[in-house]
């Protein structure tokens, strides 16, 4: 009897750790969260690339999906950011502060499972000036924003994130010029 226990028990921390190692994935990798990030990009245009940096808050909203074999998580992503750029006559370098809101949409590979993702957002800014450049001119402070991203997540619990960006600014034709901006960036975000 005592040997029937002992064999009970074992087999009940077996498939208590096997559940628990089948489960591991989807709580680790779990997108319905809050994060916090910072990231660095370059808008390159020879010797008048604008640089920025970016700080920003991502809050989940409604409903996790499924979609094409992977799990659609729909997020808010608020951010203030820094941009750096040459100014029209070269001589310095003139700061620009940006605050912006992005619907921002997570495709998380298999069903959720992988700790690869895409990210892909629509989005609205404002810039506490018109931006000008030896290059670009906007003609509004308001612009439209468009993200891609992919990335991974890692750590204890996927709580890390790395992702490459590339991000579009555009007044949408508004007003004219409008010759847009494209930032590719490194993100670095801490989940919660």
């Amino acid at each position: 009897m005592p040997n029937n226990k002992k064999i009970e028990s074992r087999a009940t921390l077996l498939l208590a750790a096997a559940l628990m190692s089948l489960s591991f994935p989807a709580r680790a990798l779990e997108d319905h969260v809050t994060s916090l990030y910072v990231d660095g990009g370059r808008a390159p245009h020879n010797d008048t690339s604008t640089n920025s940096v970016t700080l920003g808050v991502v809050l989940p909203w409604g409903s996790p999906h499924r979609f094409w074999g992977t799990a659609v998580t729909s997020y808010a992503d608020l951010f203030l950011s820094q941009w750096r750029a040459p100014t029209v006559d070269r001589s310095e370098h003139r700061s620009f502060t940006q605050i912006g809101a992005i619907a921002l949409w997570r495709f998380r590979f298999d069903e959720g499972a992988s700790p690869w993702f895409i990210d892909a957002g629509l989005g609205v800014t404002s810039m506490n000036d018109r931006y000008e450049t030896p290059d670009r001119s906007f003609s509004t402070r308001f612009q439209f924003t468009e993200q891609l991203g992919i990335g991974r997540n890692f750590g204890e619990q996927g709580r890390h994130e790395l992702s490459l960006r590339v991000q579009h600014f555009s007044n949408a034709g508004i007003r004219r010029p409008n010759p847009g901006e494209n930032f590719y960036k490194l993100r670095y975000a801490y989940r919660f």
